[in-house]
């Protein structure tokens, strides 16, 4: 049974709630972690924390995206929709998570201003508008799929989609664990991964690297096989109808 529009516009506006007051309650986690350890302000090189404080904040990172995985099940009613909700819920969480630093710690200065994105599996770095680009492109995938649902159109992203919207997202990954990732391999630290936090050697080398060039190249490489599948997906879906259109008889005809 398709899900009506009226359905998927309520849903759409409680979920855009949901991702404000999410927005902001990582916002406020944020202003508190930066009263700890940038009183002076957020800049790098990153100060680092404690063992069981870095553990805290992989936990919460986690339950992060659990909660947003959660919401994306308990709003869609099959596999599309709720892989929209999530995509939707993500990408209103990120960017009203920036608009509320900015309204909370008149930070960031400017939309090139490097920051710390995620923690697992390493570090993740890049300027502010890299993951406000990802949050945009994830709210045009998740308003494509739904516009397509509530207008009944069988919606579904074929194998090879499948592959090269994970390659796309795998590049934009890679250049935000870019440089921490070369610190650990340039270092000889991949052999001991799992003690890091406790390795003099790899503290002294973070707490002193500055991040000054971002991989915008491979960034946009990856944005534009992204944005290629969404062209695909939309064709697809679109011819699939106009077919389905062509093949029903006309009323009387033999």
């Amino acid at each position: 049974m398709n899900t009506s529009k009226a359905t998927i516009k309520n849903r759409i506006i409680f979920l855009i709630i949901f991702g404000i007051a999410m927005g902001f309650l990582e916002a406020a986690v944020v202003v508190y972690l930066r009263q700890l350890y940038y009183p002076e302000g957020f800049a790098f090189p990153l100060k680092l924390m404690a063992w069981e404080g870095l553990f805290i904040e992989y936990l919460r990172e986690i339950s992060t995206i659990v909660m947003l995985f959660s919401i994306g099940i308990v709003a869609g009613t099959n596999f599309y929709e709720r892989f929209a909700y999530f995509l939707f819920c993500f990408g209103i969480w990120d960017i009203f998570y920036y608009i509320c630093l900015k309204i909370l710690l008149n930070w960031p200065p400017s939309l090139l201003t490097w920051d710390i994105l995620f923690l697992i599996p390493v570090v993740w770095v890049g300027p502010v508008l890299a993951p406000l680009i990802c949050a945009i492109t994830m709210i045009m995938i998740a308003g494509c799929i739904l516009f397509f649902q509530q207008r009944g159109y069988h919606v579904r992203i074929n194998s090879l989609d499948w592959v090269l919207l994970f390659l796309g997202a795998f590049i934009i990954f890679s250049t935000f664990i870019w440089d921490y990732t070369k610190i650990i391999i340039q270092g000889g630290f991949i052999s001991s991964l799992s003690a890091l936090g406790a390795n003099p050697v790899f503290e002294k080398e973070v707490s002193q690297y500055i991040p000054t060039f971002y991989q915008w190249p491979i960034f946009i490489m990856g944005e534009i096989l992204i944005l290629y599948v969404l062209i695909r997906f939309c064709n697809r879906m679109r011819l699939t109808n106009t077919n389905a259109l062509n093949k029903v008889p006309l009323r009387g005809a033999k």
